[in-house]
C-alpha cells in the first residue's frame, strides 16, 4: 500500500524534555491506522508534531511525498492533513453553522456547500440544531461537531485524538461506525484512542507507543493474540 503519510526517526519535545524518541509510523493511504498508548505515551504530541503545532527536533514527516517536517501548520492543512483535537475545540459563541463553515477556510472554501450539506448528511443532529450556538450542545453533538468541522476541508488524511472521550457507550458505538463507514469509503485515518477494543476492531493496523518510542507495530490479530503483548501493552 501507497504511503501517505510517513514518519522517520521522529524526535521532539518541550523545552529539554524529550518526548518522541526516534518514531517511526506509516499511514497508507485509505488505511485506518491506531495509535495506542497511556497517557503520557506521548501520542498527542506525535499528533501536533505532524500537524505542524510543534516543531520536530530531528526526523522527517512526509506526505503525499512532499517533505513537511519544518512546513507550518497552515501549509499541513492545505496539503489535507487535518486533526481533529482532542477536547472538540469548538467556538462555544458561534452556531453550529458558522463553525462548520470555518472548517473550509484553508481548504475546500470552493465547495463549502457542497460538504456542509454532507457533513449535515452524516450528523443530522448537527441540521436540526445548525443555527443554534455551539457552547450549548451536548458533548456528544460536540464531538460530531468537530468531526465535522473535519471534514469541510476535504481530508485526505484524519487524525482523530480521543474522539470517544467522554461520550456515553451508545455514543461511542455510533462513533467508531462512522470511523468504519469513513474509512471503508476511502478516507485514510489516523484514530489516537484509549478504547482499545473499539479501536482494533475498526484499524487495519496498529502502533503502540511507550515513553515515546514505537513498542509495537502490526496487525490487530497479532496485538490481540499475544498474551505477552497484551499484557505488557495495553494492560488487558
Amino acid at each position: 500500500m501507497t504511503a501517505l503519510l510517513q514518519v522517520q526517526g521522529l524526535r521532539a519535545g518541550y523545552g529539554a524534555v524529550e518526548v518522541l524518541r526516534g518514531i517511526d509510523l506509516r499511514v497508507g493511504d485509505g488505511e485506518a491506522v491506531a495509535l495506542l498508548g497511556s497517557n503520557g505515551a506521548g501520542k498527542s504530541t506525535l499528533n501536533n508534531v505532524v500537524s505542524g503545532l510543534v516543531r520536530a527536533w530531528s526526523g522527517r514527516i512526509a506526505f503525499d511525498g512532499a517533505d513537511l517536517t519544518r512546513a507550518h501548520y497552515r501549509d499541513v492543512v492545505r496539503a489535507g492533513l487535518i486533526q481533529v483535537p482532542e477536547g472538540r475545540r469548538i467556538f462555544p459563541n458561534l452556531t453550529v453553522r458558522e463553525n462548520l463553515e470555518l472548517g473550509a477556510y484553508a481548504r475546500g472554501r470552493e465547495r463549502r456547500g457542497q460538504n456542509l450539506e454532507r457533513a449535515l448528511e452524516l450528523f443530522p443532529r448537527l441540521r436540526e440544531r445548525a443555527a443554534q450556538l455551539a457552547g450549548t450542545l451536548s458533548g456528544g453533538e460536540q464531538q460530531m461537531l468537530a468531526i465535522g468541522r473535519g471534514l469541510m476541508a476535504e481530508p485526505r488524511l484524519l487524525i482523530l485524538d480521543e474522539p470517544s472521550l467522554g461520550l456515553s457507550p451508545i455514543l461511542v458505538e455510533e462513533l467508531f461506525a462512522l470511523i468504519r463507514s469513513l474509512r471503508d469509503g476511502g478516507l485514510a485515518v489516523l484514530l489516537v484512542e484509549q478504547n482499545v477494543g473499539q479501536s482494533l476492531e475498526v484499524a487495519d493496523r496498529a502502533y503502540v507507543l511507550e515513553n515515546g518510542a514505537v513498542r509495537f507495530s502490526g496487525l490487530p490479530s497479532e496485538l490481540l493474540g499475544s498474551d505477552e503483548l497484551r499484557r505488557a501493552y495495553l494492560g488487558l
